[in-house]
């Protein structure tokens, strides 16, 4: 019994030191008031320890464990609730002094003043000078240049020789379509000469024919009074009734024959009168083709181009050059495809100075295709064009009007819509001292002006030239 208590005391004794859940006063009393670690006596009342326990095995008494006051946690949370409060002191601190301020040079800002204006709608393009009317050379028929009369760049009346080519083949196809207009008029005059003895042939034989009926109707008619008074024989009477019936029938089929054989060779005569004409027309084209040879002016006006040297070879349908009318001119603009809907025949459009006068012109013609991008249209001066201060090839620049003009507010245009879209921009304040940022609103625009449909007014002044020098500035300090 005392063993087994003992045993059990001892177990337990060891199994509340090694605890680590046990309280430090607890392993105190359980490890014994007889000393400390270093055998000094204690002040209180000394009970003799067990034999096994720890004051006597000196295992020691348990250390207090203290608590760490930094951690990496409440690092962290102090560093939010630090940022978050400095955070909120500048949100407060730039509400009251109207936002983050920036100095700004006067000198390099461009201001500009809101106005109420007609307002007109129009692109600015660039158009090039061109002859009002163009009139192109090409070969009509191939060959060899032989002579040059005029160079290039020459002032050339219409009809005036340019150039002559040599074709031998189109030669020789003229001299055969010659020879065969001639065959056939040779053949058509031999069956004009055969019809005409056939004719002869045929009257003769029809007025030996009348001649033989005029003779036996006279001895029918004799014989005829003779047989009736029985003083010759009916054989003889007969024979010549048969000789007469004969030759009537006979003269019947002749003058019958002779009409069919007239009207054939009338329709073969016509056929080849016919024929004739045809190769008459041939040889006549070729005799013109001969003279396409020979390259003249279209037009009175300027050889503006020539490509053509002696000795060249030139292909039927080649082009050789171009004569231009150079007392007019038209313009022929590119413009985006965007604005294809909006432009119309008839609209006005107004040139830079030219020799110090802006020339209004009108668009006459509006092409469809679109190519690259860009259609073309065409446009000519209302008025008397300046023949004197414009050239081919020149480079206009152009307002062409999009609509009528409208009442507006409006606002110039600058680098600040690059910035901003157009959604806010710098206003400057009464004093002129400041500017700051405003929400606003434009609507449609033109190469000078925007149209203002909310947030500005007459008699504002607007920072219109860049921002991006600004960053996130919300008030603008302009200094002197």
């Amino acid at each position: 019994m005392t063993d087994t208590s003992s045993s059990s005391e001892s177990s337990g004794s060891a199994d509340r030191r090694d605890s680590p859940l046990l309280s430090t006063s607890r392993r105190r009393q359980e490890g014994g008031d007889g000393g400390s670690g270093d055998g000094a006596p204690t002040s209180g009342p000394a009970d003799p320890a067990p034999s096994g326990s720890a004051g006597t095995t000196g295992e020691g008494v348990d250390r207090r464990i203290e608590k760490k006051l930094v951690t990496p946690r409440r690092v962290v949370l102090a560093s939010i609730a630090l940022l978050a409060v400095v955070g909120l002191a500048y949100l407060v601190w730039t509400t009251a002094t109207g936002g983050q301020a920036l100095n700004v040079d006067r000198e390099k800002v461009t201001i500009s003043a809101v106005e109420r204006g007609p307002f007109q709608e129009f692109i600015s393009v660039t158009a090039t000078v061109r002859p009002e009317r163009t009139v192109y050379l090409d070969a009509v028929e191939g060959g060899r240049v032989e002579e040059l009369y005029v160079r290039e760049g020459a002032m050339v009346e219409a009809g005036q020789p340019i150039l002559r080519l040599s074709n031998n083949d189109l030669r020789l196809s003229v001299l055969n379509s010659e020879a065969q207009v001639a065959e056939q008029q040779s053949n058509m005059e031999q069956l004009k000469l055969q019809m005409e003895q056939q004719s002869l042939n045929l009257q003769q034989q029809l007025a030996q024919m009348e001649y033989q009926i005029r003779r036996l109707t006279r001895e029918f008619d004799r014989q005829e009074r003779l047989y009736e008074k029985n003083l010759i024989s009916q054989e003889e009477y007969l024979n010549t009734k048969d000789e007469l019936e004969y030759q009537q029938r006979r003269l019947d089929l002749t003058r019958s024959a002779y009409v069919q054989d007239s009207l054939a060779q009338q329709s073969r005569l016509a056929n080849m009168r016919q024929t004739e004409q045809r190769l008459q027309r041939n040889y006549d084209v070729l005799r013109s083709s001969m003279s396409n040879l020979r390259v003249t002016a279209p037009i009175s006006g300027q050889l503006t181009a020539l490509d053509a040297e002696i000795g060249q070879i030139i292909n039927s349908g080649a082009r050789l050059g171009q004569v231009d009318k150079v007392d007019s001119y038209k313009l022929r603009a590119q413009i985006d495809e965007f604005y294809i809907e909006r432009v119309r025949r008839g609209q006005v459009a107004t040139t830079q100075a030219i020799g110090g006068t802006e020339y209004e012109m009108e668009v006459t013609r509006v092409y469809p295709e679109v190519e690259s991008g860009q259609f073309e249209v065409d446009l000519r001066f209302t008025e008397d064009a300046p023949s004197n201060a414009v050239r081919r090839g020149q480079s206009i620049r152009l307002k062409l009007e999009l609509g009528s003009p409208e009442e507006a507010i409006l606002l110039s245009r600058g680098g600040f819509y690059q910035s901003t879209g157009g959604n806010w921009a710098f206003v400057l304040t009464e004093g002129g001292d400041e500017a700051v940022r405003r929400e606003i609103r434009l609507g449609r625009q033109n190469p000078n002006h925007f149209e203002v449909q909310s947030g500005l007014q007459p008699g504002d002044r607007v920072v219109t030239s860049s921002y991006d020098t600004f960053g996130d500035a919300d008030r603008l300090v302009l200094t002197d």
